[in-house]
């Protein structure tokens, strides 16, 4: 695991520490991992939506689910 230091602003700091108690984490590692995760999951849908091959397939898919040709499954 590699270490990472960071320096925030104390009214940054604080709001972490109050975002921490609001939703239950329990270290401020804890947070700034889900935040981290968050974002990186964000980024990743972008480069998706962006991508005109991707969204050609995604369209195609919903096409012929809705056509009956595949079945649709639920998570």
């Amino acid at each position: 695991m590699e270490n990472i230091s960071l320096k925030l602003e104390k009214n940054f700091a604080d709001s972490i520490k109050r975002a921490m108690k609001n939703h239950n984490y329990s270290t401020k590692t804890e947070f700034i991992r889900a935040a981290l995760r968050e974002k990186l999951a964000q980024l990743e849908e972008q480069e998706i939506l962006n991508d005109p091959d991707m969204m050609a397939q995604l369209r195609e898919s919903e096409r012929a689910i809705k056509k009956g040709k595949l079945i649709k499954l639920k998570f």
